[in-house]
């Protein structure tokens, strides 16, 4: 498989890594850096992915979860996370959690959410989510994957399909502070309808 893998062009991830454990140890240590927002970033940055499909298909729907344990779960109906076939047709997986963005990580220019902070991937919501699953619905299958700190704890896992597409990301980073205070429901849906495309839901499950 790995000898297949440098034939597939680098758009926005590394295909020719799993996992940059370099990478998702330097958000770790210092987490004020990547995610100066707290939970709020780390939901405008996976709400950013869905923001990006909606631009590309002219329209897309979003919806933010709080839940009442702290994880959120954020869902859309895009196309679904690129998958590709290795030599044995084994699904490989875009490693958008486990490797940098080359489009947003390392320039100083990368575009500005809407809290006001740089773009920097999905890979700074796993190095900071104690859990992470993330659910893949496309036209040619279903998956799901879990994390660890951004490091996968499961492989990828057939899920029945349902006749959608999209991607769920679920997380639990309680431990990262909200900066601000409490992450106020309200505030979120003011942050994520700032794109222009996109249609996105808030529901606060947080007080039963």
């Amino acid at each position: 498989m790995d000898g297949h893998l440098p034939l597939w062009r680098n758009t926005t991830h590394d295909w020719a890594n799993t996992v940059d454990a370099d990478h998702l140890a330097a958000i770790r240590r210092d987490p004020a850096a990547f995610a100066p927002g707290g939970r709020r970033q780390l939901i405008l940055e996976v709400v950013a992915y869905a923001a990006d499909e909606a631009e590309s298909r002219g329209a897309g729907r979003c919806a933010v979860t709080l839940n009442a344990d702290g994880s959120v779960c954020v869902a859309d109906d895009g196309r679904g996370t690129d998958t590709r076939f290795d030599a044995e047709g084994r699904p490989v997986k875009k490693p958008v959690m486990a490797t940098k963005d080359l489009r947003f990580f390392d320039h100083p220019d990368a575009e500005a959410l809407p809290g006001g902070h740089p773009r920097r991937g999905m890979s700074v919501v796993a190095a900071l989510s104690e859990w992470l699953v993330h659910t893949n619905r496309r036209a040619d299958g279903a998956w799901s994957q879990r994390y660890a700190y951004g490091v996968p704890t499961t492989g990828l896992r057939p899920v029945e399909g349902d006749g959608t597409t999209g991607t769920t990301v679920h997380f639990h980073a309680t431990q990262l502070p909200c900066s601000g205070g409490e992450l106020a429901s309200d505030e979120l849906a003011r942050l994520v309808s700032s794109w222009p495309r996109l249609t996105a839901e808030v529901h606060d499950r947080r007080l039963g």
